[in-house]
């Protein structure tokens, strides 16, 4: 159980970074991350990071994808973890 929220800790926590490192470099005309690097994090149960880095950093708002597939897909796993987390016995 420790690794499992260890690993949502982290995995969230990239994709927010990523949200606003690729800002900055959108700012600065700078090379950009990969939009499927983006996915594949938020793919990972790392959407609620990236949605929130979304959101906060003001990026990614205008494309479609991004607009209303992260939001659905962060509803999706967070229910997906709450599941997770009622269903199964944890204790060693």
């Amino acid at each position: 159980m420790v690794f499992f929220i260890g690993f949502l800790i982290f995995i969230n926590l990239i994709g927010f970074l990523q949200m606003g490192i690729d800002k900055r470099k959108a700012l600065k005309n700078k090379w950009r991350l990969p939009e499927k690097q983006l996915w594949l994090i938020a793919f990972f149960l790392g959407s609620p990071g990236t949605f929130l880095g979304m959101k906060l950093f003001r990026h990614k708002t205008k494309h479609r994808l991004f607009k209303f597939g992260l939001p659905v897909l962060s509803i999706i796993e967070v229910m997906l973890i709450v599941l997770i987390f009622a269903y199964f016995d944890w204790t060693l």
